[in-house]
């Protein structure tokens, strides 16, 4: 049969199940599919029949039956497009290869724009996951996800470049060996200049408007650090954020706690009982600031043996325009 493909097995793809190796390599093929063709033996492995939760091992052939990828799709003013094989356009792959602060072997650092999702799901067609076909460059398989951004959250995102560099860095994130630092410009100033918020965090609210809520017992551990870097007129702060912990929303809820919520964040900010902290962001010079999350990944700091890499995200245009308008300079931090 013409089309079909024999493809062996790398070194980094060890012990990793048939259906998954599927999912790296041949991300639009969806698990039904896979199923009906190895029921129908098209897909083998080193000859032989194969099960979807199969391991394999570096050396094995996969026999690849030609996948029924649709032929090339008008665009909408009716001019033909050709569809890449791996799902994505030039555009995407010029998109998501601007993103790139930093590439070796194991890894790619990637500063993610504010408003671009980690994942998919309802309604989210357009996201990270989807677009690291992009940025394969010279390996066979795509970048796999060790960690997540909130989607309006900006800055440094590692993703892993194979297996065994996935493995080590999510054990990594768990064990909180890397240094994350957060910039954030919240409203008001806070009791102390710095110290650690330590509030458990539990889920609450109606479906879809669920947040994170100080929950001594149901509340999952959640620590950070933070520091004030600057201010203006104790109206708005520049904070430096130093989580311990990786809870959903844990900045944003730990701002809230307190008394300085994020600039942009609506889901967290009430309204203050503190009138010296009351500040109009849709007037004069600030007008348009609280239109967008006010939150940066600005660095993060990873364990490569005896010796680490530091790797910074420069940012985002809506931050740095706040920041001239505050007169705050990055070099203060």
């Amino acid at each position: 049969m013409s089309n079909v493909q024999q493809l062996e097995v790398s070194e980094d793809e060890i012990d990793v199940r048939l259906d998954r190796w599927f999912k790296r390599r041949f991300p639009a093929l969806n698990h039904g599919r896979l199923e009906k063709l190895l029921r129908t033996g098209q897909v083998r492995v080193d000859g032989g029949r194969a099960k979807a939760n199969q391991r394999l091992q570096p050396g094995q052939v996969v026999r690849v039956p030609p996948l029924g990828e649709k032929g090339d799709q008008p665009d909408s003013q009716g001019q033909t497009v050709a569809k890449p094989k791996d799902g994505i356009t030039p555009q995407d792959i010029a998109y998501v290869k601007a993103m790139v602060l930093h590439k070796d072997k194991e890894l790619i650092a990637l500063n993610k724009p504010a408003g671009l999702a980690v994942q998919g799901g309802t309604g989210t067609t357009r996201h990270l996951d989807g677009l690291l076909d992009g940025l394969k460059f010279d390996l066979p398989q795509r970048p796999r996800l060790v960690h997540r951004l909130d989607r309006d959250t900006s800055g440094v995102m590692i993703v892993a470049r194979t297996a065994v560099a996935a493995a080590a860095l999510s054990k990594s994130f768990q064990s909180r060996e890397m240094a994350k630092i957060y910039w954030a410009l919240v409203i008001g100033y806070p009791e102390h200049e710095g110290g650690t918020i330590s509030a458990k965090l539990a889920k609450s609210g109606a479906p879809g408007r669920e947040r994170m809520e100080w929950d001594d017992e149901e509340g999952k551990k959640a620590i950070t650090d933070y520091r004030v870097v600057a201010t203006a007129g104790r109206k708005i702060t520049w904070l430096e954020l130093m989580p311990h912990t990786g809870r959903t929303h844990q900045l944003r809820a730990h701002c809230k706690l307190i008394g300085t919520p994020i600039i942009g964040d609506h889901k967290y900010t009430d309204p203050s009982p503190h009138a010296d902290q009351r500040v109009d962001l849709n007037e004069g010079a600030l007008a348009g600031i609280a239109d967008r999350l006010c939150l940066h990944a600005r660095s993060l700091t990873i364990p490569r043996g005896k010796q680490e890499i530091t790797i910074e995200a420069p940012l985002p245009k809506h931050m740095l325009e706040a920041f001239k308008t505050l007169g705050f300079s990055e070099s203060d931090a």
